[in-house]
């Protein structure tokens, strides 16, 4: 079969698969079978509702791994989706379907480009090995970073890491990401006193308490990044307050905040920065915080240097290197001490109604990833 049909069709098979997170819906242990006809030996870790994958080739060192996941974020509403999300639909050279970009088309490739390598060359310098989780879209709690923990405890160290998330922003590996900014989440509860609208000496209205409070922390200038990463920034993605009615003031105001912080911020001065504009505003308020991760970089190397060097050969493309964009599970494999790059395709239809990957950069990634395990294992 010839390699692009190859890789459709198994690209195909794994968008049929609804693995709405943590889900994996049977990706893995499809992936595990043709991983253990390779020779990979195959080690399913379940956490809780979480799947993960750990299959290796070899035993010594260095340990080049292929890292990314298996489920994928909600189709979201139907009748705004051209083919059905998980029914994978192919026109104008495209694939079509939930998880095509983000990252089922990644797994796709690296799971090829791992069976091509140790068909090819059976002996090699060192390991190879592929990580999977259905746990990196969710919680992310029981997914990567418990692998992690799990090898770690094992003395199994990950030297190289490519993780096949769409990195890339037109055509795969014109963008490759060296690192990313921390994330971290913020659930406030301001309080108030609830009541009649007309008696505004009796009430304390929440919104109108936390509305200047909030104005500042939109407006507000985080910090200006770096040579490596782009500025903080900080969202607020939802606010909750009111009674539905019109002639009574809400007990509380529920809003959400997320940071997408450099390293020129720490999670605790960010929260005491929050914190003291809010009691500049006297807001009284409670605040939930959750670290999602902390800024990672990886720094020059051989991991970079190599990748660098086969996007410019398969693709002729002198890549950008990036630390922008979202989180990864990269965030848990970094402070290992791998060295750590993000290669996959387009992003531009992540997350969004009808996903979709261009079926010739399947092909091309499948060659970038084969070529790295060649330069750096052989």
């Amino acid at each position: 079969m010839p390699l692009l049909d190859e890789a459709t069709e198994l690209l195909a098979e794994l968008v049929k698969l609804p693995s709405i997170t943590p889900d994996d819906a049977g990706c893995q242990a499809l992936i595990a079978e043709r991983l253990a006809l390779a020779g990979f030996e195959c080690e399913s870790m379940r956490f809780g509702d979480v799947s993960n994958l750990w299959a290796r080739f070899g035993a010594g060192s260095p340990l080049l791994c292929f890292a990314g996941h298996t489920d994928v974020v909600p189709p979201g509403r139907l009748d705004q989706w051209d083919s059905d999300p998980f029914v994978p639909d192919i026109r104008d050279g495209f694939l079509f379907g939930r998880g095509a970009a983000d990252m089922k088309s990644g797994v796709t490739a690296m799971l090829i480009a791992a069976e091509q390598f140790v068909r090819q060359t059976p002996r090699f310098d060192g390991s190879l090995a592929i990580l999977l989780t259905s746990d990196e879209e969710g919680d992310a709690i029981d997914g990567t970073i418990k692998v992690v923990d799990t090898l770690t405890a094992r003395g199994d160290h990950i030297d190289w890491c490519v993780i096949g998330e769409p990195s890339s922003r037109e055509k795969a590996g014109d963008v490759i990401r060296i690192g990313r900014r921390g994330s971290l989440t913020g659930n406030i509860v301001v309080h108030g006193i609830q009541g009649h609208v007309a008696y505004s000496d009796q009430v304390d209205n929440p919104i109108k308490s936390f509305a200047p409070a909030l104005a500042e922390l939109c407006e507000r200038h985080w910090d200006n990044g770096d040579d490596n990463f782009p500025p903080t920034s900080l969202q607020v993605v939802n606010i909750e307050s009111g009674l539905g009615v019109a002639n009574v003031t809400p007990p509380q105001l529920r809003a959400q905040m997320n940071f997408r912080f450099s390293p020129a911020w720490s999670e605790l001065t960010l929260q005491s920065e929050v914190a003291a504009i809010l009691d500049r505003h006297s807001v009284d308020a409670d605040i939930d915080w959750h670290l999602q991760g902390q800024p990672f970089l990886t720094p020059p190397g051989r991991l970079i240097d190599t990748t660098v060097a086969v996007i410019r050969d398969v693709a002729d493309i002198d890549t950008r290197l990036s630390t922008g964009g979202g989180t990864s599970d990269g965030r848990f494999i970094a402070p290992t001490g791998a060295e750590v790059v993000e290669l996959g395709p387009a992003n531009q239809t992540i997350h969004k109604v009808n996903e979709c990957i261009r079926l010739t950069d399947l092909g091309v990634l499948i060659r970038m990833y084969r070529e790295i395990a060649e330069r750096l294992l052989t």
